[in-house]
């Protein structure tokens, strides 16, 4: 039988989307009148709106949230609260601005009604977290609880993907060393998991589409469970990592929590293997450590501590600071322990996963491990530090797909004659290796982690095999497909940045293929370009052109990657699309595709490059188009608004 003690901690909770209307009803609910709004320059648009919304309830305004809550800052906060006599505080931000709103709490006994922006969680705890002289110290009351959480899914969609990611694992955190507290009990138990799952099938989809209200309104949920955790249950080795490191040494806090999360879950993994076990199974892994950290860097997010501004120097010191005072933890903390830890988050390692199958007789579980490590450590003295990361990474990563699918000589020698096939196919007009990984979708993840970040630009797309540079200039108007066969098409295109205004004198690239599924440089007979020209926006921002429907058509399926599909039971088709390359001066570049809306293969595109956002209208149309061209019968019309983004607009770090 197990025993436990749960107390809960009660505050009103208002879940969903457009609820940002209801907070001036909730600050008159509390009995207030006189409203001091926290925020931080990051919010200030979501700031300005719950200032509309409050009305003359607003008395006085304070901007100044910083992370860590130091109390100088809070001292400043707290003179414009007297000097404005306020009996309510609203927050408007992250953890910083949930902290200040604690902090003046806990000073003044106000009652405090938070507006979360980021999925911190800490909004729904007693827990208060200040920085004064490099040293950052908790406490926990009743008076720093928020009386109100005003949860608006609509406050997080301006939050950046990267941004996203680093506060869902903060949130990630707070649920899973609730799981290993001495406090832990059934109830917290349940909320934990369920956090755990849904951030771990949210995050990969907002990565992928990062306004998808639907992961975003999870995330959101899944902060709320985690918070309630953390509110309820006493944290771990974790925490106090992260409160050392960002108190001591002022690192950024979400994205400390981020980099050492797997590597205190690994630490604890030997002390609580019916935790890890059960954590493992809400990711949908093998192994709960290595499977934080695979899902962290498959996401793009921070795996080191050097990337994140620790120096090497200052982790024996680290981590004198985190064993200092005793705290509960599963596993017993010692200096030298802790300092390994945190050497292998520096250096961003994986952590090691415990073999699932039986070694053979001829080598152990030590052998193996002390043979990776041999070949990691082979690359300690790589001059660039991300060059020795990922060759790190890989040679882990391999190595455990090796050893845990146990992997015979045969196969390996298999796998590398078919990457030898692949390379040998390739040309300079035929590309294998670009199929095999449009083919096994990493080339839109990569697309994704490296362009697709907001929901204000037009979505990004793989820029395939078939792209070629230089193509003819051509004028507005113009026929790029030079009387090729097909269903005439008439292009109206704009260009705006991300506010709507026309971006001039932008080059667009435009390229696809016949239709019969052929791009011109996989047909002997062309003797030049065709169906692709180079053209440039007028000052309206607007490119006009003519061509022809595009339609589906297979990769190239007669070398190693079409006997890899055959091999799995999978199709070689792109479902019909048009490719966009556009590049304007002070801008992001632009690589897209559009897809035909209607056309076959658009659920299951083989190289994984559909997305809703481009999937458009090619009406069709008949009798007289644009510009008195003659045509008999049926042609098609495309009109789309592309929008990127000014290099200026790019998120502060």
């Amino acid at each position: 039988m197990r025993n436990f003690v749960y107390t809960s901690h009660p505050s009103r909770v208002i879940f969903g989307t457009g609820t940002v209307g209801q907070v001036r009803d909730e600050v008159e609910r509390l009995g207030c009148s006189r409203v001091l709004l926290l925020s931080s320059p990051p919010v200030a648009k979501a700031a300005a709106r719950v200032r509309d919304i409050l009305g003359d309830l607003t008395v006085a305004e304070f901007d100044g949230a910083v992370m860590h809550t130091p109390v100088e800052v809070t001292e400043r906060a707290l003179a414009v609260l007297r000097e404005h006599s306020a009996d309510c505080l609203v927050a408007v931000g992250g953890g910083s601005t949930t902290g200040l709103a604690k902090a003046l709490a806990l000073r003044t006994d106000l009652p405090q009604l938070i507006l979360p922006t980021t999925y911190a969680g800490s909004e729904v705890t007693p827990v208060l977290g200040e920085t004064q002289g490099g040293r950052k110290t908790t406490q926990s009351s009743a008076a720093i609880l928020p009386e109100t959480v005003v949860y608006d899914v609509e406050f997080t969609r301006d939050l950046p993907v990267d941004m996203s990611l680093t506060s869902a694992v903060n949130a990630l955190a707070h649920a899973v060393e609730a799981l290993y507290s001495p406090q832990a009990n059934p109830v917290i138990d349940a909320l934990a998991l369920d956090a755990v799952a849904r951030i771990a099938r949210a995050l990969p989809a907002l990565v992928a589409e990062p306004s998808d209200t639907e992961a975003r309104a999870d995330l959101l949920h899944a902060a709320w469970l985690a918070g309630t955790c953390l509110a309820s249950v006493g944290m771990g080795l974790h925490h106090k990592l992260c409160h050392t490191l960002g108190g001591a040494y002022g690192l950024p806090h979400a994205e400390t929590h981020t980099v050492i999360l797997p590597h205190a879950m690994a630490y604890n993994a030997p002390a609580a293997p019916d935790v890890m076990s059960r954590i493992a199974e809400a990711l949908g892994v093998q192994d709960a450590p290595s499977g934080v950290f695979d899902l962290i860097a498959s996401l793009g997010g921070p795996t080191s501590l050097a990337a994140v501004g620790m120096a090497e120097a200052d982790l024996p010191q680290a981590a004198q600071l985190a064993t200092a005072t005793p705290y509960p933890n599963p596993r017993e903390l010692t200096s030298q322990g802790i300092e390994d830890l945190l050497r292998d988050a520096w250096r961003g390692r994986r952590p090691a996963v415990p073999p699932v199958q039986a070694p053979s007789a001829l080598e152990t579980p030590t052998d193996l491990e002390r043979l990776t490590d041999q070949v990691v450590a082979s690359f300690a003295d790589t001059p660039d530090p991300r060059v020795g990361q990922l060759l790190d990474d890989l040679v882990r990563h391999l190595h455990h797909f090796v050893t845990s699918n146990d992997v015979t000589e045969s196969e390996w020698q298999y796998a590398v004659d078919f990457l030898t096939r692949t390379g040998q196919i390739c040309t300079s007009t035929r590309q294998e290796f670009v199929l095999l990984s449009d083919t096994l979708g990493v080339s839109s993840v990569v697309d994704l982690l490296t362009n697709s970040r907001t929901p204000e630009t037009t979505p990004s797309a793989v820029l395939g095999p078939f792209y070629t540079d230089g193509p003819p200039e051509t004028a507005q108007g113009d026929d790029i497909s030079l009387g090729v066969a097909g269903t005439p098409l008439w292009a109206d295109i704009r260009i705006t940045d991300t506010d709507d205004r026309p971006v001039p004198d932008a080059v667009v690239d435009v390229w696809q293929a016949n239709k019969d599924g052929f791009y011109d440089v996989q047909l002997p007979e062309c003797e030049g370009p065709v169906l692709r020209g180079r053209l440039r926006t007028d000052e309206q921002g607007r490119l006009r052109f003519w061509s022809i429907l595009p339609a589906e058509y297979p990769i190239p399926d007669d070398g190693p990657v079409g006997q890899m599909l055959k091999a799995v039971g999978r199709h070689p088709y792109r479902a019909p699309h048009l490719h966009f390359m556009i590049s304007a001066p002070g801008h992001q570049r632009l690589v897209t595709q559009l897809f035909v809306k209607g056309g076959r293969y658009m659920d299951s595109d083989t190289v994984f490059g559909v997305k809703e956002g481009l999937v458009v209208d090619f009406a069709p149309r008949v009798g007289t188009p644009p510009g008195g061209r003659a045509i008999d019968g049926e042609w098609r019309s495309l009109q789309f608004t592309f929008r990127i983004a000014r290099l200026a607009d790019e998120p502060a770090r």
